[in-house]
């Protein structure tokens, strides 16, 4: 079954203590450095949380997602108190057609590992047509230490009337941690089971930069925890590329 079809209706429950505002302070930060942004990508957005903080800061948003479920689930989330309030489309990454151009592009939650290794340079080359002159294009990703260690983790996530058992598995000679999760949803005395299958890739970060440089990038940054230069053994980390400006 395709990532984020099933899981999609129970997405937002099982992932409350994802830091949202956390990750948009973050992405301010890095807009203040450079010419003032008014539009705003939202990339792999999947359930549109992200999006939806973003205008409600203000941004004009547009959410961009393969995933039809969680774009549903993104839908629903509308609402008429928001003056400017997101439009999305549903898109693969390397394949992004917009209307026009962007202010700036984000893609968080790891949603970058989620591209297969030979079309890393399409979805950058995409991104990079449709951001303004100077603009950036911020992502996070699991790095590859994380993804080997998360071979052979199981976890449960719980709501009341829903539980997630997961599984990874890391395969070496892909390069990838292969998850597995199982659904299960109360029905009345009865639960009904449903099961997809996620895949990760490790991309390394040096191959990331050469290949977003590939793609006309520059001024390319790293930031692990508290913002700092990343160690080693960082969990997830994010990169800050721009588009040169005219």
């Amino acid at each position: 079954m395709k990532a984020y079809s099933s899981l999609a209706r129970f997405y937002d429950g099982f992932t409350q203590d994802a830091p949202y505002e956390a990750f948009v302070d973050f992405y301010e930060e890095i807009f203040r450095l450079n010419k003032p942004v008014k539009t705003i990508l939202d990339l792999a957005c999947g359930t549109g949380t992200l999006t939806h903080l973003l205008a409600a800061r203000g941004y004009e948003t547009l959410g961009v997602d393969s995933s039809p479920d969680m774009l549903s689930i993104a839908a629903q989330k509308l609402s008429g108190d928001c003056l400017c309030p997101p439009v999305f489309i549903c898109q693969d990454m390397e394949n992004l057609d917009l209307y026009g151009t962007v202010d700036a592009a984000v893609c968080s939650l790891d949603g970058i590992n989620y591209v297969q290794p030979e079309r890393l340079c399409a979805v950058f080359n995409r991104v990079h047509l449709f951001l303004e002159p100077g603009g950036v294009f911020i992502f996070d990703i699991h790095t590859p230490y994380h993804l080997r260690r998360m071979d052979g983790a199981a976890c449960v996530d719980e709501t009341d009337d829903a539980f997630c058992v997961w599984c990874a598995e890391f395969d070496k000679s892909e390069n990838a941690c292969h998850y597995g999760f199982d659904i299960f949803e109360k029905s009345g005395d009865l639960w009904n089971r449903s099961r997809e299958e996620h895949t990760q890739y490790a991309h390394r970060p040096k191959t990331l930069i050469k290949l977003l440089k590939v793609e006309g990038f520059v001024n390319i940054c790293l930031f692990g925890a508290s913002k700092k230069p990343p160690s080693p053994t960082e969990r997830r980390i994010f990169i800050t590329a721009w588009k040169k400006g005219l």
